[in-house]
């Protein structure tokens, strides 16, 4: 089918990621070739391709003779106003077939996979289908052997570093689920500063109100290229960068966009996606940390197991070396919630403060003492590993290598304050009996995290505190007055996420 000739025009509409097009109601080449709305077109510049979904405007609104892009379509394809780009029907994308397997149930060999795999990341899916993919893969809907190619599909959709002066690349990841949690950028400067090499890169947020790369963000620069990343990695012996510009398993950042919009993380998804970006990014011994609870992400040691044997049985097929720990996810770990929030906490671990959060600073000399001792071949015992790290951390050698990092990714940046705050105060007195950690989650986002860096909560009491009427239980932080509003009226309807009983 042969190709129209229309002039780009730059609409000036965000549709983050999803590529749409615009033409005009009276378009000649829409009326030929049969353009409606929601037709889905080949756009072709140059030497560059793009999949987009086609909105109609009325004629008022473009040019004539002209097609309109949106931003993520314009850079995608790389053009210049006025530029002559060629328009035509989708071509059939026969992977559509396997998807439709699958969402009758059908397991998928290793070629289907790879063959979705590739069209996502060739931008030939819509978002609905992408969707589609997602939530016939969720609910335990892959088994192991489709996990497994899930996973070898996205790492050779993209990247993958090789380090050639290194035998052991160590790397740590956190299921989630568990608000505040940011043990990985204080995990990783005290075990290089030990020597481990660990070319960290992370996902921002999917359904939490901030991840690693959110809250390091607001201390340094993070999005690297793969150049950027590699001398990083050989000046200090570790990063802490965002995944996304170094291009290592691209499609996984496509898929977690998907993932975030229906607040969807399946375990299937899940271990392919963590997996893959760790292969990519070279690492062959890898440290998980599981958190259990009744609000937390895994909700039974039960489903951890089962999580557990999964991740083993990919990570054998794969030859990598890995290692699981069930942790505590009773409650949030250290006082912050949202980037900002969450970054004065790892400041206050690595800088040793007394108003440092206790817990969060335990548990990440726990998860450095794992993978101390991964790296010892447990000649040294856990707990000979976590005093070691310790000795690290107190002794100011980890706060000197975080910032060793820093420095080498672009500089220490300083901490913006929120504009709005109030304070979330008990209407009763007693002891916090619990927490709930999927509405205080939500508590943040409301308030604006992580797309606001500043929004979210400092929490004033922990489980176990006793508690008087009028106390402060968390101060809330947003951009706006509007945002802190919407999501103090959501804690007035929600109080019992702080459950408070009668004190012992």
């Amino acid at each position: 089918m042969a190709f129209g000739q229309l002039r780009a025009f730059r609409m000036g509409i965000d549709t983050h990621e999803e590529p749409i097009v615009f033409m005009r109601d009276d378009c000649a080449i829409c009326h030929a070739e049969g353009f409606t709305a929601n037709t889905r077109l080949q756009i072709r510049a140059g030497d560059r391709s793009l999949i987009a979904t086609l909105n109609m405007v009325s004629a008022s609104m473009l040019p004539e003779g002209a097609i309109g892009f949106s931003e993520s379509s314009w850079q995608f394809l790389r053009l210049e106003a006025e530029q002559r780009v060629r328009v035509r029907h989708t071509p059939i994308v026969h992977s559509l077939s396997a998807l439709r397997k699958k969402i009758y149930g059908h397991e998928l060999n290793a070629m289907e996979i790879q063959s979705i795999i590739r069209d996502i990341n060739h931008r030939l899916y819509a978002d609905i289908e992408i969707a589609s993919f997602l939530t016939a893969c969720a609910g335990e809907r892959l088994n192991t052997a489709e996990v497994i190619a899930l996973t070898r599909a996205m790492v050779g959709a993209g990247k993958t570093i090789h380090w050639p002066n290194y035998t052991r690349i160590f790397d740590k990841h956190c299921i989630g689920g568990l608000p505040g949690n940011r043990t990985t950028p204080i995990v990783i400067a005290i075990v290089s500063a030990a020597g481990l090499v660990i070319p960290k890169t992370s996902s921002r947020a999917i359904t939490s109100p901030a991840g690693t790369a959110d809250t390091m963000e607001v201390l340094t620069e993070v999005d690297l290229t793969l150049e950027q990343l590699q001398d990083v990695v050989n000046k200090t012996g570790a990063s802490l960068a965002a995944g996304g510009r170094v291009g290592l398993s691209p499609t996984d950042e496509l898929l977690i966009r998907i993932e975030r919009a229906l607040d969807l993380d399946s375990e299937g998804q899940l271990v392919a996606s963590v997996l893959s970006k760790k292969i990519a990014a070279g690492a062959n011994h890898i440290l998980i940390d599981m958190p259990v609870g009744p609000t937390a992400k895994l909700r039974s040691r039960a489903q951890a197991e089962r999580l557990t044997g999964l991740f083993h049985a990919v990570a054998a097929a794969l030859q990598l070396q890995l290692r699981c720990v069930i942790t505590d996810g009773t409650q949030a770990i250290g006082d912050g919630i949202g980037p900002t929030e969450e970054a004065r906490d790892v400041l206050a671990v690595l800088q040793n403060r007394a108003d440092a959060p206790a817990d969060l600073a335990e548990r990440a000399l726990f998860l450095a003492g794992e993978l101390l001792s991964m790296h010892s071949g447990e000649v040294e015992s856990t707990t000979e590993a976590t005093a070691r790290a310790r000795e690290i951390l107190t002794s100011g050698r980890a706060w000197e290598q975080f910032r060793r990092i820093c420095i080498a990714q672009g500089g220490l940046k300083e901490i913006i304050e929120a504009p709005h705050h109030v304070e979330l105060r008990s209407n009763r007195s007693g002891q916090l009996l619990s927490m709930d950690n999927r509405r205080l989650a939500q508590l943040a986002k409301l308030a604006g995290a992580p797309s606001s860096a500043a929004a979210g909560l400092r929490l004033r009491v922990k489980v176990g505190t006793t508690i008087t009427s009028g106390q402060p239980l968390a101060t809330l932080y947003a951009d706006t007055v509007g945002e802190l509003a919407y999501a103090r009226d959501y804690f007035r309807e929600n109080r019992d996420l702080f459950e408070i009983g009668a004190s012992p």
